[in-house]
């Protein structure tokens, strides 16, 4: 993840987050005051989609959902036409925010009492050319998720979703279905992409899966020393599960409703023990 030299502005009012309202072809997202509006749009993506967001978010009419932040252009630096919002922390985590690696240090200090203010670097993954596009299946089935358990040293063990990396020529949906197969011995139906994350120079992609059948045996798997689980949903926010920032909200979504496009995060997280919130 790299850091453009000029920052963005992080404003508080009364206690929420204001940020200005715009969109694109897919509906509405967010900018810092003093970032430009196409800040962290990721453009099309490596199967040729446009990128999309985590639902319809707080102020997407345009109005301001808070009532309470300050209007157009009133730090001398947002645009004349750009409608500012406020947003709760809890709006906020649930937003379309560009880009995302400035939102994830936002969000990551104002979850855990220190709210930045004034000046952060403007931090934009989705800019960077991507070393390696991931492509991962959640699986869900009678109220369990589908994950790769890798035992560690010690006796203690770490999860990731299935799925890797996508081959030349190959689409994401294709990508996702054979690397299910490779890992699982399920087959399935790709559903839709309910989260893009940016980690450590990866684009990666993750889709609901309608998987059929059942894990086959272990020597028949490719699964790098993992083996396949199954985790009751609701234990996903205490799960040491990787990409951390994803496991708390694929339990939000599935108790809630999965979101009408796909979220957007940056995730620089590596310790995966302490339950992530945010």
């Amino acid at each position: 993840m790299t850091a453009e030299i000029r920052p963005v502005t992080v404003l508080f009012e009364a206690g929420k987050l204001i940020l200005e309202l715009h969109h694109d072809a897919e509906g509405a997202y967010h900018v810092f005051p003093g970032g430009r509006p196409d800040a962290g749009d990721p453009g099309p993506d490596e199967d040729g989609t446009d990128p999309g967001g985590d639902g319809p978010g707080p102020g997407e009419d345009g109005t301001d959902p808070g009532g309470d932040g300050p209007g157009p252009g009133e730090d001398g630096r947002a645009s004349a036409v750009a409608p500012r919002v406020a947003l709760s922390l809890e709006e906020a985590l649930h937003a379309r925010i560009r880009p995302a690696g400035t939102a994830e240090t936002v969000l990551r200090a104002w979850a855990q009492g220190e709210a930045p203010r004034g000046p952060v670097a403007l931090a934009d993954p989705a800019g960077v050319e991507p070393v390696r596009v991931r492509a991962g299946a959640v699986v869900i089935r009678d109220g369990a998720v589908l994950l790769i358990r890798f035992t560690e040293e010690g006796g203690g063990s770490h999860y990731e979703i299935p799925g890797g990396g996508v081959e030349a020529g190959e689409t994401l949906e294709a990508a996702v279905l054979r690397e299910l197969g490779e890992e699982t011995g399920l087959a399935g139906t790709v559903g839709p992409e309910v989260a893009r994350v940016w980690k450590d120079g990866r684009h990666e992609h993750y889709f609901l899966v309608s998987a059929t059948g059942e894990v086959g045996p272990p020597e028949t798997l490719d699964t790098y020393g993992g083996a396949p689980v199954w985790v009751p949903v609701e234990r996903l926010p205490v799960t040491p599960l990787w990409p951390r920032r994803l496991s708390w909200r694929i339990e939000h979504w599935h108790r809630t409703g999965w979101p009408a496009r796909p979220a957007e995060l940056a995730d620089s997280i590596t310790e995966l023990g302490p339950p992530c919130g945010w």
